[in-house]
């Protein structure tokens, strides 16, 4: 089994199903298979690519996302998403990281296509707007999975370069079909469930849980045309009756303050791509009785790690415990296993690891360490086996000698009144090494107070964990999945 063959399985036996809706229209698994062999036709028989290649895909979110996904499987070669918030240097970095000359994308992407092709001449593009006839004299599609094993290489995930260049995260058949079988099992998805899909589907993240989970369990996607109207969001899960919702933090914010009907048909929500704020789950838990779990997961574990359980119980704080079949310990640096309470780096090993990255095998050989991949995470665990993220190996700070996480300091600035957004960094400090410095946005028409701030978070946590000013921006820099990008903050310190 591979995800070609998995795909073509589930096509058959749902083929009159609605796969996805996308505004006032639908697409079922028929229309989902016949164009990923359309896909894989053109790019066996025209464009001659080879099994193991590597295949670029440059696409907003749109329904012919998922049947290029599944064509360039089902031609054997090797899926690699493409952010396309990137600016054109950006994507041709990958490009030539990865050895891509072959690009999927539309017509949208027009004017950074021919920068592309300009740069680097041997491109070639295959727009997703010519699929929707077979052409005539082009090859039949290969048989699904031909010659795929678990083993090889499906999918290379650019990680989201918050620091330096991206790196791609090597993640085969095996890796993708193991996590989407341990989130089936934890979230308890069956085909009758339908996923909201609003985050950019080139994310780790919304690949697994978004596109591959409901559509190898024959379930459905609820495709979302516009994310600049939170209203219209929530109609579009009215109309066609969404229960799962994998999203951010900052829409479950959003949502905890919206008027919901009684008829409101989710029922469950999955708080992913970035940490959870206490006091987000909090104000959720307040105003609705729909679940809101938060899960960890990142590019090297396709993506998924650990979730809070779907019946409780819920710890806030928490990213829950290890998915199915798949191992968390808390290390430190020699490798050594810590105890319940003790801090330490976060370490996952399971069938869900990737093999490495991309042409780096010295990175390779930092992430992954006697079969655990070292994920960068500080954090611990209780005794009931729920783990906690405390911060960022590379974002800790050093204040006279002690390890401070600025985790801890921004879960207490979301509790002051009228913080919408909260981040803190680590800068040079003369006499004390670092020292912490806050960067925050405030919620539609509040008026925030530096010094108020500053002794709520005084009262709260110890002196040489209080950041000496804040900076009030009106929204703090993210990247495409919600992260806050904190080296772009360092522009802003004074």
């Amino acid at each position: 089994m591979n995800l070609a063959t998995a795909f073509a399985a589930s096509a058959r036996k749902n083929s009159a199903k609605t796969a996805m809706f996308w505004g006032e229209q639908s697409f079922t698994y028929d229309w989902l298979r016949e164009r990923a062999e359309r896909v894989a036709a053109n790019l066996t028989g025209v464009l001659g690519v080879r099994a193991g290649e590597r295949v670029g895909l440059w696409l907003k979110n749109c329904p012919e996302f998922v049947p290029a996904l599944f064509g360039i499987l089902q031609a054997g070669a090797v899926v690699v998403p493409i952010n396309n918030f990137l600016k054109p240097d950006e994507v041709a970095h990958i490009l030539a990281d990865a050895g891509i000359e072959v690009l999927i994308t539309d017509a949208a992407m027009t004017e950074g296509l021919a920068k592309l092709t300009a740069a680097r001449p041997r491109l070639q593009a295959l727009l997703v707007d010519a699929l929707e006839a077979p052409a005539a004299g082009r090859a039949a599609a290969p048989g699904p999975g031909v010659r795929l094993q678990r083993d090889d290489l499906a999918v290379i995930i650019y990680t989201s370069g918050t620091t330096g260049r991206p790196k791609g995260a090597m993640l085969t058949h095996g890796n993708l079909l193991h996590n989407v079988e341990s989130c089936r099992q934890v979230l308890s998805a069956v085909e009758h469930d339908r996923f909201v899909v609003l985050l950019p589907m080139f994310h780790s993240f919304m690949l697994t849980v978004g596109v591959l989970l409901p559509t190898l369990v024959g379930g459905s996607m609820v495709l979302i045309k516009s994310l600049h109207l939170p209203k219209s969001i929530l109609q579009e899960i009215l109309l066609h009756r969404a229960t799962i919702l994998p999203a951010i933090p900052q829409f479950f914010r959003t949502l905890a303050g919206a008027s919901l009907p009684a008829d409101f048909p989710l029922r469950l929500c999955i708080s992913g791509g970035a940490p959870l704020p206490g006091e987000v789950l909090r104000e959720f838990n307040a105003r609705l009785t729909i679940p809101l779990i938060e899960g960890y997961g990142l590019s090297e574990a396709s993506p998924v790690v650990s979730m809070n359980p779907l019946r409780g119980p819920w710890k806030a704080g928490s990213i829950g415990r290890p998915v199915p079949d798949v191992e968390v310990t808390v290390q430190d640096d020699a490798g050594r296993t810590l105890p319940p309470g003790q801090t330490g780096e976060i370490c996952v090993r399971g069938g869900n690891v990737m093999k490495g990255y991309w042409n780096r095998p010295e990175e390779t050989a930092r992430a992954l360490r006697d079969g655990w991949l070292l994920t960068g995470d500080i954090g611990h665990h209780d005794t009931d086996g729920f783990f906690y993220i405390t911060d960022r190996k590379k974002d800790m700070l050093l204040v006279n000698g002690i390890n401070v996480y600025p985790r801890e300091i921004e879960e207490i600035l979301y509790q002051f009144p009228g913080v919408k957004e909260a981040a803190v960094i680590g800068v040079p400090d003369a006499r004390r090494g670092e020292h912490p410095l806050a960067f925050v946005a405030a919620s539609e028409g509040a008026t925030l107070d530096e010094q108020n701030i500053l002794h709520f978070v005084r009262e709260k946590l110890a002196d040489y964990k209080v950041p000496r000013q804040v900076v009030f921006l009106a929204a703090l820099p993210r990247n495409a999945t919600g992260k806050v990008l904190k080296t772009a903050l360092r522009q802003y310190a004074p």
